[in-house]
């Protein structure tokens, strides 16, 4: 079948179309996605203004259209923190239900982790042995960690690239001391998930996901052979020796660095500083690049589904 999934999130609304059997591989025909970056629509009272629902419903309106060219059996649509915690939230979900002519999945914090846990496990295998996931969105930061496909600790934290960003990084560039301040809150903010992952057995890898994280490995990470395939490495150290620098400059600027789009440059000193922050509070000095994540969870948890119920025979 073909599976359509639709990610709203804070930052894209991304559609991924991929030919998809239980228990097969996904294979991936279709890539489309719409930057939108609902943080900066957002309200001073937390609602997403009309300009902002206005770009959402023209993006969804775009990927429902290219479903259907793509002969797109079920679309799978959800969305994330940006929608999920909008004070007019039910407001938006029904103007994107009724663009997408279905229902819309508005997922928890906890969901996001634990689907894109799953996709993580199945890309890396069993043989990977304990993971701890790291994943930073636009508006929030999921972590999981376990041994099984299931995490133990499924964990979301308003640390997002584009939250953190319109709250501490307003200016261009924003300077070292605003990354400082960010660097305060977000130890405050992760020290009851650091607690609760540090008391697990340590991971045998560390792995991250997500658009910033992989932008970021680009930048400051180095390439490497192992669990037979060639993956991108991240450590702390190097990421910290970027924030001073990336803090410095403009966004027009970093956008020219390795590894740094467009639509990614205004908010990666921000990511960047969450992120050395998470790893230095959990001790972790490098990770691993997951080039599957979010979309790909919910795509492998509805083709399981489909299994276990005998629709797919």
């Amino acid at each position: 079948m073909r599976l359509g999934i639709l990610d709203i999130g804070s930052n894209t609304v991304h559609l991924l179309a991929a030919d998809a059997r239980p228990g097969g591989r996904p294979l991936a025909t279709t890539s489309d996605r719409t930057v939108v970056r609902l943080m900066r629509y957002l309200t001073p009272d937390g609602a997403i203004s009309e300009e902002g629902v206005q770009a959402l419903v023209a993006a969804v309106t775009r990927a429902r259209t290219i479903a259907e060219t793509e002969r797109v059996d079920t679309l799978l649509a959800t969305a994330t923190s940006a929608v999920r915690e909008a004070l007019n939230g039910d407001d938006v979900i029904a103007r994107i239900e009724a663009a997408l002519g279905q229902p819309l999945q508005v997922l928890s914090g906890e969901q996001e982790a634990e689907l894109t846990f799953l996709a993580v496990r199945r890309w890396f295998g069993w043989d990977a042995g304990r993971i701890l996931l790291m994943d930073i969105g636009g508006g929030s930061f999921e972590f999981a960690a376990g041994a099984d496909e299931v995490p133990e600790v499924a964990a979301s934290v308003p640390l997002g690239a584009g939250r953190m960003t319109v709250q501490f990084m307003p200016s261009d560039p924003p300077g070292e001391d605003a990354a400082a301040q960010l660097r305060a809150h977000a130890e405050a903010v992760l020290a009851p998930v650091a607690e609760r992952i540090m008391a697990l057995p340590r991971p045998d890898h560390v792995i991250g996901s997500s658009k910033a994280i992989r932008s970021l490995a680009n930048l400051a990470g180095r390439e490497v052979t192992g669990l037979g395939f060639d993956r991108t490495v991240l450590s702390r150290s190097s990421l910290g020796s970027w924030i001073p620098r990336l803090a410095r400059i403009p966004a027009s600027a970093r956008q020219e660095l390795p590894g740094i789009t467009a639509d990614r440059a205004l908010q990666i000193v921000a990511a960047a500083v969450s992120l050395h922050t998470a790893m230095t509070m959990l001790k972790i000095d490098e990770l691993e690049v997951s080039p599957w994540a979010l979309r790909e969870g919910v795509l492998l948890r509805y083709t399981e589904q489909l299994s276990w119920s005998g629709q797919a025979r």
